[in-house]
């Protein structure tokens, strides 16, 4: 089902954007917002790749400054400081720890000027300034950390999205509302070209129905996927040069353990003296990440046994009372992020900040590819990809996403509302928590469902407090069409205990009821999501001989 507003559009834009990424549905708000008429186009569905498989922290790139890239942390940490302002319900201040040790490769004094030039390059911030821990005030701050070796540690402040996928819906919502076509489950199959430029692209549905749509400007926005929609043969067009060097991120995920720190733990590995992290979130430990060059379909990277294994041995270095195994891994994931291509860089070398990339170069006017680009920075990269494309179609604007807050942030008084909420929403207090954290003040818009429908109150999965108005909410309101779409990147019960299985029968019996699926269509809909958490499984060891 194809939400309201995305009504059937005429088949003339001024920019096309490949992808629904959060780098994609950045440059689709901003330019809708500045008045240009938009398509964003997703052969999945929205924050469907790398977008989710973060470590979901909003930061200003402390190791970028190891790299000397200080323009890249300056901004970094300016649009962090804006998440904080215009996110406030879904990008939120968390406390990292750094610890001393003897072991490390990064002396504690080089640490300590970092953690300086961390604090300056953010001058203008509303969080805490670092502090610089003891020994003794780290074990008693972190009861599980290891004391070989520790003389101490840095205390600082950066970011967390727990919800990631929220922040990506809000974008598609407030794009949308400025005028924005979106498209999901429909892959670009072509890109149009007319004498060697590029004005246009070839779709085709999951029922294999096809489209051209025509723009002015067509901008690939899709991330890991950049390079293959590049090379799709268009009319006359030349062979594109290769763009991206996609490195794959893998992570556990487990339940809390003995000793388990209360703030983000950032340390360097005992191993290849990268950086790991500890993170807690939503109510149990996100461990990460890996770093390798990935060249397979972005859609297939997995966690290999060896990088569990290395986060394993990483983290009980760190943790020795934790004694983590196999065994206390819930879920992992994997995701490969759009770096630049760089022959013969290591990973951990290759730059982070992001190029939009103007095909006019190679002979292919019409054309923008982005590369690289994170959460953090997304608002930056899109402002300045339509800053571009507002160049190339000789129109005037400036972006308002500076100071326009999200839509779950419309509020004069976020405090304020939250208490009359909690006070006045027609669901159960822990429901009523559950909508804030997700929605903010669009929580309103599925209590409001409640009360137009006593029955969508109804608990679906025994296991969560999540309520039938949010299924309703996602394929009304939030451009879901897939159970998949609904259970991973809208409720998101898909990284709840049991992956919000028990509850998928009754969901699909309520959205089939809502959609008119007929008993076909509904199976396809489970044995689709069964398929989709793949993405989340612990990898078998081999068997060995």
């Amino acid at each position: 089902m194809t939400p309201a507003s995305t009504s059937e559009p005429s088949t003339a834009f001024d920019v096309i954007v490949i992808g629904a990424g959060i780098n994609g549905l950045g440059i689709a708000r901003d330019a809708a917002e500045r008045g240009l008429h938009v398509a964003l186009i997703e052969q999945e569905d929205l924050c469907f790749g790398v977008s989710a498989w973060s470590g979901r922290l909003v930061h200003g790139g402390l190791r970028y400054l190891e790299h000397g890239d200080v323009p890249l942390v300056r901004e970094s940490l300016k649009e962090r400081e804006r998440l904080f302002r215009l996110a406030p319900h879904l990008v939120k201040p968390v406390r990292l720890i750094m610890p001393f040790y003897s072991r490390n490769k990064r002396p504690s004094w080089l640490i300590r000027i970092g953690m300086l030039a961390y604090d300056v390059l953010s001058f203008d911030k509303s969080v805490a300034w670092h502090r610089i821990l003891s020994a003794r005030a780290v074990r008693e701050r972190f009861t599980g950390m290891s004391a070989a070796g520790l003389s101490g540690a840095a205390l600082f402040t950066d970011g967390q999205v727990e919800y990631a996928e929220r922040l990506c819906v809000e974008l598609a919502i407030a794009a949308a509302g400025a005028g924005a076509v979106i498209r999901t489950h429909e892959r670009v199959t072509r890109l149009v070209s007319k004498k060697g430029r590029v004005v246009g692209v070839r779709t085709q549905t999951r029922d294999g129905a096809e489209t051209e749509l025509r723009a002015s400007v067509v901008i690939n926005a899709a991330g890991p996927w950049v390079d293959r929609v590049n090379d799709v043969e268009g009319d006359g067009t030349e062979a594109a040069p290769r763009l991206i060097g996609g490195s794959k991120g893998s992570h556990i995920i487990v339940d809390p353990f003995p000793g388990a720190p209360t703030d983000v733990v950032y340390y360097e590995s005992q191993t290849d003296q990268r950086l790991v992290l500890v993170i807690p979130w939503m109510g149990r430990y996100l461990i990460g990440c890996t770093d390798r060059l990935f060249d397979q379909e972005p859609d297939a990277a997995r966690a290999e046994v060896d990088e569990i294994d290395y986060l394993l041995t990483e983290a009980n270095t760190l943790m020795p009372e934790a004694n983590l195994s196999r065994d206390d891994i819930l879920f992992t994931y994997s995701g490969v992020r759009p770096l630049p291509y760089v022959p013969g860089v290591p990973e951990w070398k290759i730059p982070r900040s992001h190029i939009v990339f103007d095909h006019a170069k190679k002979g292919q006017p019409g054309l923008l590819s982005i590369v690289g680009g994170k959460l953090t920075t997304y608002r930056q990269l899109a402002e300045d990809a339509v800053d571009d494309v507002m160049r190339l179609l000789g129109r005037r604007g400036k972006t308002v996403s500076k100071e326009t807050p999200f839509p779950g942030a419309r509020a004069a008084d976020l405090a304020e509302f939250r208490e009359s909420f909690l006070r006045d929403a027609p669901v159960e207090r822990d429901t009523a928590e559950r909508l804030l954290a997700l929605y903010g003040v669009r929580a309103e818009r599925v209590t409001d469902l409640v009360r137009r429908e006593p029955a969508l109150a109804e608990r679906f999965d025994p296991q969560s407090p999540a309520i039938a108005a949010e299924l309703v909410l996602a394929v009304e309101d939030e451009f879901a069409t897939t159970i998949a779409d609904v259970f991973a990147r809208r409720i998101l019960l898909a990284f709840e205990p049991g992956h919000g299985r028990q509850g998928v029968e009754r969901a699909a019996d309520i959205l089939a009821a809502r959609l008119g699926w007929s008993a076909e269509e509904r199976a396809w809909q489970i044995a689709d999501y069964d398929r989709w958490l793949d993405h989340l499984r612990v990898p078998a060891v081999p068997a060995t001989v």
